[in-house]
């Protein structure tokens, strides 16, 4: 049911929409030329003294409206814009009667207004500008949330998302900041001279990770088909074809839970680094997030997690075993040795509520999960994991039943995952074989065409995948997932 009161206010707002295009305003204009950042007016008003109006042309701005304030024969608007705040000044003597007072009858916070006139500084020295002409470029029917106060309703900040932004000069400048912090990403690797590709969204076979795709149905190739899972399997192919530095930066879909740590739509980057292996990618790793932590503290500095970044992540970073690290903190010795079922008593034991049918692998990842994960609050490389969690990546070279991973971790959450990556296409064809039976479901689906692919040779490489959401909610000490994807998925209302 609405709320009356609304009602009333938006019946009120109708009505003013109304009134401006009985007296030939168009409430809804098309554009607003040569306007300037509210900036460049305060910038103007820095060298006037109180009272005084600067020389010079005019300036245009155009923002949506705060608050109104009137006082007898003139009123100020606190007008907002990207770039910041600024006051306008209207008085009766610059816009005339009755073009005052229809304005002011006709005005609300939350009105898109255009303005023109002279910047200022008032007797109580705010910057201001002196209006001269007011330009309505979209009223606003329905009043903003709380008087821009915020959303205080956790559930209503995600589902109307624009509502949060409108209202909350935090939230646009943590988003602002993760725009950047995206264009900072990207200039690194541009800098270590990978190459940013494009690789299919849809594909017959969604494959690179152990997770269930979402799938869809195309009516001109009468197939069906998934989206993508992971990113690995088409820029390894990119190695195979002689492209030696490649990354791509785009969006993630698996058909899974939502927690304070996972979407079911998400935004990953992964890159492939040719005649490399997964030290070289721990080097790049810490390198990177070192220069994320410094350019985080200066996009957020009213946010102490972000301010506090560059000294979290300090290199070196700290480096644990997989193995060894599970062990200890388990008490229990001897994990490599055990089988499926008694992995499984063990993880059911911690809490974890994976199928029986899951291969070893992910009873030892729900098990580190249990006992390791909490206690990783600094950047830490955990390496060399047990053989059955990694059918991508190559043997260790000195270390029976594991392979050369590592993954990152700060604050508990995991950051990267890296290998150096299998390019023996038999012992992949085995491995995966081996995976798909161990799952008993189509979930570790074989792309074999990738395997065709290795056949004709790929270069030993390593390999990194790291969610940009989970990246930024370590930069700036976000509780949940949620609060850095600008649209999460939420369940629809009933």
């Amino acid at each position: 049911m609405s709320d009356p009161e609304e009602s009333h206010l938006v019946q009120e707002r109708r009505q003013k929409v109304d009134r401006l295009r009985d007296r030939g305003v168009e409430p809804y204009p098309w554009s607003f030329p040569d306007r300037v950042p509210s900036t460049t007016v305060v910038d103007r008003c820095r060298s006037l003294t109180p009272g005084a109006t600067a020389s010079g042309p005019d300036a245009r701005v155009a923002g949506r409206i705060r608050t109104i304030r009137q006082h007898g024969r003139s009123a100020f608007l606190d007008l907002e814009d990207q770039a910041g705040g600024l006051q306008l000044f209207l008085r009766v003597d610059e816009l005339e009667e009755p073009a005052y007072s229809e304005w002011l009858a006709d005005l609300d916070p939350g009105d898109i207004v255009g303005a023109e006139g002279s910047p200022m500084v008032t007797r109580r020295g705010e910057p201001s500008l002196l209006v001269r002409q007011l330009t309505m470029l979209a009223k606003a029917i329905a009043p903003p949330p709380e008087k821009f106060h915020g959303l205080r309703d956790a559930e209503l900040r995600i589902r109307r998302r624009y509502l949060d932004l409108l209202s909350s000069p935090e939230t646009r400048a943590r988003f602002r900041a993760r725009s950047l912090l995206v264009r900072e990403i990207r200039h690194f690797f541009d800098e270590h001279d990978f190459l940013e590709v494009e690789t299919p969204i849809l594909g017959a076979v969604a494959s690179g990770a152990a997770a269930e795709p979402f799938g869809t149905r195309s009516t001109y190739l009468d197939e069906d088909l998934q989206l993508r899972i992971s990113l690995e399997l088409p820029l390894k192919r990119l190695l195979v074809g002689g492209m030696e530095r490649v990354y791509e930066l785009g969006r993630i879909f698996r058909n899974e839970d939502l927690d304070v740590t996972h979407s079911p739509e998400f935004s990953m980057l992964e890159a492939y680094w040719a005649y490399t292996d997964y030290t070289d990618m721990r080097r790049l790793m810490e390198a990177m997030y070192l220069r994320l932590a410094r350019r985080i503290a200066d996009l957020l500095p009213e946010v102490p997690a972000a301010v506090e970044a560059p000294t979290l992540f300090q290199s070196p970073f700290a480096v644990v075993d997989f193995v060894e690290a599970l062990e200890e903190r388990s008490g229990i010795p001897g994990l490599l040795d055990k089988g499926r079922d008694e992995l499984r008593a063990l993880a059911r034991t911690a809490g974890a509520t994976v199928p029986d049918a899951s291969p070893p692998g992910k009873f030892l990842d729900k098990l580190f999960e249990h006992y390791v994960e909490p206690s990783l609050t600094r950047p830490t490389f955990v390496v060399d994991h047990p053989l059955s969690t990694t059918p991508l990546a190559k043997h260790h070279r000195s270390k029976p039943g594991r392979v050369e991973r590592f993954e990152l971790y700060c604050r508990g959450v995991e950051l990267a995952n890296a290998y150096s990556e299998l390019n023996d296409p038999d012992e992949q064809a085995r491995r995966f074989e081996e995976q798909l039976a161990a799952k008993g479901t189509d979930h570790y689906a074989i792309d074999r065409d990738f395997i065709e692919a290795l056949q004709y040779g790929m270069p030993p490489a390593s390999g990194v995948g790291f969610g940009i959401d989970r990246a930024f909610m370590a930069l700036t000490g976000a509780a949940s997932i949620k609060e850095v994807i600008l649209f999460p998925p939420v369940r629809s209302r009933p």
